[in-house]
């Protein structure tokens, strides 16, 4: 098991090193402050999640405004809403100033959190590293300047992950059963809470759960401390983690049998009502050549109700002539009303079909590859006004040079990051997370909009590895 300090709490080390990280705690308040008052991010799904927060707070109704009627929703999990409402109850309707900045509230926190993950499975160092590196962070700053669900994922994910590894030091310490117990139930409610923002969020409870078998399949019986770590344990903890991380969804359940008579424990797919046409042919063939995220921009977010731009698919969307032109009829009859059809979807799906039958390979291992390079090596502008096409060279010379740095930077951390995990490799406790950015980097893959964004519940690990570059044995 790792050897964490189960009896110190990162609070010590913020007084020893007060000075530290009250400069560093600082900068972090003032880099967000800064993005609140100059970028301050209110999206079309921030409107969205602010209409059911609005409805639910003054109707009781959990849904969406549709011409001027109140229908119930399960399109998006309740836990985003929930805050948006206590904010709106608290400060005003629509009051996203304060949303905003409650939100940086929370960034902070989980700076915090880093810091104290680093200092539990490295060092006091790495952990003022770690807390440095979150704090200056512009990719972190950015969405907590975002009515979005990332920041209180981010939140919640790093308190699972610091009370996991918590909880694996409370293996060796004697006497601390019911002190262990309420650390795993803990760590399970923190990733029911991150599966309530959003769905993905129970990668991370496949990510604990797959350690803790690992744990259990490696060293059954095997002491660690002064008493053994028994099989029962493991498998002990690990159900207090499902029960934890699975009981904040029944509500939500019985909400969706009781109201929309289905059985929905989380949110559809594609996040769409029940009356609402899939659009399962046109995704599919989406990811027969979607690679990068300007396509997500260009194409996928453009259907339905915008023009189609034939000219800005790639080349390698096509593999033939003939399918060049089948493709670009299928575009002009969607553009006459901007309106996919089951009949349009149909032929899209067949045009999926014979792509995915000629290069089998490039659907299932080479494109997903290739999105996930991107997610996770491209700038990550999406919330400034930079043009995606940054290697063209053509954007304004201020925001080309933002595109440019944020790269930079993007690739610093992720660099970093691979160095610290060589250097630590042998830590018990880092498998877990080695684990989770595997897991969640092959689900990206598999989608068909390829958002930066969606690696960003992934930095919280990049920063804890980077950290580790400062490690030193105390």
């Amino acid at each position: 098991m790792p050897q964490t300090r189960y009896s110190r709490f990162v609070p010590e080390l913020v007084r020893k090193k007060a000075r530290f990280f009250l400069g560093a705690g600082l900068a972090g308040l003032g880099l967000r402050l800064l993005l609140v008052w100059r970028f301050p991010g209110v999206v079309d799904d921030s409107r969205f999640y602010a209409n059911i927060a609005e409805n639910w707070l003054q109707h009781g109704v959990y849904g969406v405004t549709n011409s001027g009627v109140i229908m119930p929703t399960l399109s998006r999990l309740p836990g985003y809403p929930a805050f948006l409402a206590a904010i709106f109850a608290l400060f005003g309707i629509e009051n996203f100033r304060a949303v905003l900045l409650v939100q940086v509230v929370l960034d902070l926190g989980t700076c915090f959190l880093i810091a104290d993950l680093a200092r539990r499975l490295l060092s006091e160092r790495a952990a003022q590293a770690g807390f440095l590196l979150a704090a200056v962070c512009p990719f972190l700053a950015n969405y907590a300047a975002t009515a979005l669900t990332e920041t209180l994922e981010i939140f919640f994910t790093v308190l699972a992950l610091d009370l996991a590894i918590c909880g694996f030091g409370a293996f060796s310490v004697d006497g601390r059963g019911r002190r262990r117990g309420l650390t795993w139930l803990g760590c399970g409610l923190s990733i029911g809470a991150g599966i309530l923002l959003r769905p993905d969020g129970g990668i991370l409870l496949a990510a604990v759960g797959g350690y803790l078998l690992w744990l259990l399949l490696r060293s059954p019986l095997r002491t660690s401390g002064r008493v053994p770590v028994s099989p029962l344990s493991i498998v002990w903890a690990g159900v207090l983690v499902a029960v934890g991380a699975t009981a904040p969804l029944i509500p939500w359940t019985l909400r969706n049998l009781h109201t929309m008579h289905r059985f929905e424990p989380l949110a559809p797919r594609y996040a769409n009502d029940s009356d609402e046409l899939v659009t399962t042919g046109f995704n599919r063939w989406v990811k027969t050549w979607i690679e990068d995220y300007v396509s997500v921009q260009e194409i996928y977010w453009n259907v339905p109700g915008t023009e189609l731009d034939f000219t800005r698919l790639p080349t390698h969307s096509f593999d033939s002539p003939l399918q060049r032109d089948q493709t670009r009829q299928v575009f002009a009859d969607y553009n006459r009303d901007h309106d996919l059809t089951a009949e349009l979807d149909a032929r899209f799906a067949a045009l999926a079909a014979e792509r995915i039958h000629a290069a089998p390979f490039r659907y299932y291992l080479w494109l997903p590859a290739v999105r996930i390079a991107d997610m996770w090596l491209r700038p990550r502008t999406e919330l400034f006004p930079s043009d995606p096409r940054w290697w063209e060279f053509n954007d304004d010379r201020r925001w080309l040079a933002v595109s440019l740095g944020l790269g930079v930077i993007n690739l610093v951390y992720v660099a970093i990051a691979a160095a610290g995990l060589l250097r630590v490799r042998e830590i018990v406790g880092i498998g877990l997370f080695v684990l989770f950015l595997f897991l969640r980097s092959v689900f990206l893959g598999t989608l068909e909009n390829p958002e930066p964004r969606y690696t960003l519940e992934c930095y919280p690990v990049v920063i804890l590895l980077a950290s580790a570059i400062f490690h030193q044995a105390e």
